[in-house]
């Protein structure tokens, strides 16, 4: 029996606006268009409930849920509590990795969608330490209250590592030959339409209950999280229109077959990524570090920097956020649309060598309190950072096999995310309350050095085809004209 892999003759070539099935598939009537929707939508509307977090963190937690510290050691618990989700991001890589891998991309990412917006909501309507919400629990609910918020962020981290592997998947999975790059750019953009989004309606909250007032602090903080579910709705409508991806299509019917003429249980996404892959996991998450410290010291913690240690005005740092992300929005779409041409390694290689020298030069620019010497260190910090996203998303899926690819590609991005994102703005904070902002500069300069190590180790994948179930190698791929044929 022959089956034909889905490396498409020119006539067969996929066209604007359609997709072509695998060989024997059902037709697949998904447009591009509203696969590029589906996972840019899903990865905003997720990386938004997590960054307004993180914008709270910075800017009204410490005084809603840690009152009775000081203000240095309530930015750091602060930020202990922002830590926690990037620890769930493994958890949640591994449990939603599984059932992407078993059950499909589509399905897993619903759910994914629907605990992010439950935890997101709930915070929102969360009653403070020593405050009521809306009228109810008057004075507050103690210490309960950092216990919820912890259980919350816990399950914010959970559904985004389970998020980012399915949405990049559903891309790289449905892009025409030689156009993986600028699909995977999609889901990329979702943090730079988030942080323009979170910074905008903590902006507006501010403006019109005020920045410092106690309407602020009572309830203006929480229109961003309450205002998500309006995201979420449109986010759900979109996704349930769109078809399973073709190449877990055709992988399942084959994993259905053989489990049909073999006794052997099949194992586990996790065990066999774990036993098969573990350099690839080791090495991605290396490599991947760097995009986090850049991205979450870009974002949350110098929101806490430029408006406690420089005193600058929340309305002056929100507004400089929205045209930051813009730009690194930018680089993040021109960096994934380029790596179809020159590959995903040479341009992630090249940000994070650019990244050693920027980190050390970092806080003694913003340390001049100038607001346009703040701009152009958070633009050019996040712009990095987009620079060498945007390849990631094509490059993690490439690096692993079919059968196990949504939880590898997932496990590896998000045990980056612990290093990276979790312990580095949580050891910042740390730093700058013991007044020695130039070894933050250093720590980040230590990641993108070992960033660096590990980008020199990985093997171009742009050429892959990604309904091969081998191990991605720096050999192109059999040109689209010749179909290939295997003896199964």
């Amino acid at each position: 029996m022959t089956r034909v892999t889905s490396l498409h003759s020119e006539a067969d070539r996929p066209q604007p606006g359609r997709h072509v099935p695998p060989a024997g598939g059902v037709p697949n009537t998904t447009s591009l268009k509203r696969v590029a929707a589906a996972s840019s939508i899903g990865t905003t509307i997720e990386y938004y409930d997590f960054f307004i977090y993180g914008t709270a963190a910075a800017l009204v937690f410490p005084t809603v849920f840690f009152p009775n510290s000081d203000p240095a050691v309530g930015t750091i618990a602060s930020f202990a509590t922002f830590a926690v989700a990037f620890f769930a991001r493994p958890v949640g890589s591994i449990l939603f990795g599984h059932f992407g891998d078993s059950i499909g991309r589509k399905r897993t990412l619903v759910w994914t969608l629907l605990i992010m917006g439950i935890a997101t909501v709930g915070i929102g309507f969360m009653p403070g330490y020593e405050t009521g919400v809306f009228g109810f629990f008057d004075g507050g609910i103690g210490i309960w209250a950092p216990i919820l918020l912890v259980l919350m962020r816990f399950f914010q981290g959970f559904a985004v590592g389970g998020e980012w592997a399915g949405a990049t998947l559903l891309t790289a999975e449905y892009a025409p030959p030689g156009q993986r790059g600028r699909m995977a750019m999609f889901p990329q953009l979702g943090p730079a339409f988030a942080f323009f989004l979170a910074s905008g309606t903590f902006l507006l909250a501010s403006v019109t209950v005020g920045a410092t007032s106690e309407a602020f602090l009572n309830y203006g903080w929480r229109i961003p999280f309450i205002a998500s579910s309006v995201l979420i709705a449109v986010g759900f409508w979109i996704r349930l229109s769109v078809e399973e991806t073709p190449v877990f299509t055709e992988r399942k019917a084959a994993m259905d077959l053989e489990a049909k003429s073999s006794v052997e249980s099949r194992k586990l996404p996790f065990m066999e990524v774990i036993k098969v892959q573990w350099r690839e996991i080791l090495i991605a998450a290396g490599a991947s570090t760097t995009l986090f410290s850049l991205f979450y010291i870009g974002t949350a913690f110098l929101t806490s920097y430029g408006t406690g240690t420089l005193a600058m005005s929340r309305t002056t740092i929100l507004a400089m956020g929205m045209g930051s992300a813009v730009v690194f929005g930018i680089a993040t779409a021109v960096s994934a649309t380029l790596s179809d041409k020159i590959g995903r390694k040479t341009i992630i290689r090249a940000v994070m060598i650019v990244s050693v020298p920027w980190a050390l030069v970092l806080f003694p620019l913003l340390d001049t309190g100038s607001p346009w010497a703040f701009f152009i260190a958070t633009t050019v910090t996040l712009s990095l950072y987009g620079a060498s996203n945007g390849p990631t998303g094509a490059l993690l899926p490439e690096m692993f096999r079919a059968r196990f690819r949504y939880t590898g590609a997932g496990l590896s991005y998000n045990l980056a995310g612990i290093l990276g994102g979790a312990i580095a703005p949580l050891v910042a904070a740390q730093i700058v309350a013991d007044n020695d902002s130039i070894w933050v500069g250093v720590m980040l300069a230590v990641l993108a050095l070992l960033s660096v190590g590990c980008s020199i180790l990985i093997k171009e994948t742009k050429g892959k085809n990604m309904d091969d179930d081998e191990v991605a190698s720096a050999a192109p791929a059999a040109a689209p004209s010749t179909p290939v044929v295997r003896q199964n």
